[in-house]
């Protein structure tokens, strides 16, 4: 192989590297979230056709994932499996950042005991059409608080 190949095959390893270990890819968090700082608006108007959020959960390393987003009476909340690395990170409550479409948003992810049933239950259904052998993989609401970390978005940072 000669030189130019040689080199042009690290900057390529090199370069994707670096995309793989800073910015989300699918189910592999990242660490920026890049986006607009936006203050966050009182109403987050029609949140149904968003499948998707990045959310950035602090730690000594921050993570970036992409995760599923449902708005239940006004507010928005995320749901991860309790073994997930950022549901540990966030624990019982945290600063996060969201980053929907370009905006990135300031918020305390809060997590939810109880009351869980229309959270667990609008998460499904909006994901169920699209997304049905995830979502038949779900726990029932009766199991769900022992399995998932339930997380309200809530507008008011720590």
């Amino acid at each position: 192989m000669n030189k130019i190949a040689k080199t042009s095959a690290l900057v390529l390893v090199l370069t994707t590297f670096i995309v793989i270990a800073v910015a989300p890819i699918g189910p592999m968090p990242g660490i920026f979230i890049g986006g607009i700082e936006t203050p966050v608006p009182d109403n987050w108007g029609n949140t149904a056709n968003r499948d998707e959020i990045r959310l950035r959960v602090p730690g000594t390393i921050p993570r970036v994932v992409i995760i599923w987003v449902v708005e239940v009476d006004s507010e928005l909340y995320v749901v991860g499996s309790r073994e997930s690395g950022w549901v540990e990170m966030i624990g019982d409550s945290a600063n996060v950042q969201m980053r929907a479409g370009d905006n990135t948003y300031s918020l305390n992810a809060v997590q939810v005991t109880s009351g869980l049933e229309p959270i667990v239950t609008a998460y499904a259904d909006k994901y169920r059409a699209d997304y049905p052998d995830i979502v038949s993989s779900f726990p029932p609401v009766s199991e769900a608080q022992n399995t998932v970390g339930v997380f309200k978005l809530d507008r008011s940072a720590l």
